[in-house]
């Protein structure tokens, strides 16, 4: 619960920010590293590499539209969650 409150201090955009797209594509990012290696572990787990996929399916969305609607948080969020090489 910590790692999440902290995560989302990191990325709020104001003080009572709980849900924008920045908050959002970092706490996916942060449960897609986390699933991705118990994956790595655990080869045979097909129910949870679904949920994986859907969960990228989503940060991917979610991506899309900052880089639609406001590029320069797209351009900061990428770097600090070094998405983009």
């Amino acid at each position: 619960m910590e790692a999440k409150d902290k995560t989302i201090k990191n990325f709020q955009v104001h003080a009572k920010d709980t849900g924008s797209a920045d908050v959002q594509i970092a706490l996916l990012t942060e449960r897609i590293n986390s699933l991705s290696e118990h994956l790595q572990k655990n080869l045979k787990d097909h129910s949870s590499r679904r949920g994986l996929l859907i969960m990228v399916s989503q940060r991917r969305k979610l991506l899309d539209y900052l880089h639609n609607t406001d590029n320069g948080r797209y351009v900061a969020v990428t770097k600090k969650l070094k998405l983009r090489r």
